[in-house]
């Protein structure tokens, strides 16, 4: 009798035991989730940060604006034009946000100082303007989605062949590939809260946010 008290009390002790071995491994569990919940998100919204759209609107337009490499003053002029409004396109899209109405009708705008300036003529605000006021993050993400940019219109082969054919093809094809895996690595590290124009779907889950 004595002897299956002490079996039953020793499978009591030990349950206790795993008991507390799984509440010590909760708050690791969570980090671990934490964590890649905000590697996920950051790489979600690599399509907001990254010039995902002026890239493909250079790729159509230097070969007609180079005349494929072979290049005359008038081309070089029309191209670096073209290269200055696509970057300039690169910086205006990294301000752009959004939000949603107490109705949930979805507004886009442009970051300010002072707050979003909705494209609508400004007459319609946030619940909270101060939230999407213009920060130095947005001066910093906007640096680096103009950076990946001209970094990739600097090696098109039309480009190179108009402005300077005498570079090495080692650099053209290295140069590029290593700035882009560093900019998207700090994008996934240190991520945006601007949604943007098109992403709808980053609301969706902040919504206290960007509702009243």
């Amino acid at each position: 009798m004595e002897n299956s008290i002490r079996e039953d009390l020793a499978e009591d002790s030990e349950r206790s035991d795993d008991y507390f071995y799984l509440k010590d491994d909760e708050p690791d569990e969570s980090r671990y989730l934490h964590l890649t919940n905000a590697v996920l998100s950051g790489t979600a919204r690599l399509n907001v940060l990254l010039p995902t759209a002026t890239i493909p609107a250079f790729t159509i337009f230097a070969p007609l604006l180079t005349n494929d490499g072979i290049c005359t003053t008038l081309n070089r002029w029309l191209m670096g034009a073209l290269w200055a409004l696509l970057a300039a396109s690169c910086v205006f899209f990294t301000f752009t946000d959004s939000f949603r109405t107490s109705t949930g009708r979805l507004y886009y705008g442009l970051a300010t100082f002072r707050g979003i300036w909705t494209f609508n003529g400004g007459r319609k605000k946030p619940c909270v303007p101060s939230d999407y006021r213009l920060r130095w993050a947005d001066l910093f993400h906007a640096s680096l989605s103009l950076i990946a940019f001209l970094a990739f219109a600097g090696s098109h082969g039309d480009v190179v062949g108009c402005y300077y054919p005498a570079m090495p093809r080692k650099v053209i094809n290295t140069v590029p590939l290593v700035i882009g895996f560093v900019i998207s690595i700090l994008f996934v590290l240190f991520p945006s809260k601007r949604r943007g124009i098109g992403y709808p779907f980053l609301l969706q889950r902040e919504a206290f946010y960007s509702r009243c």
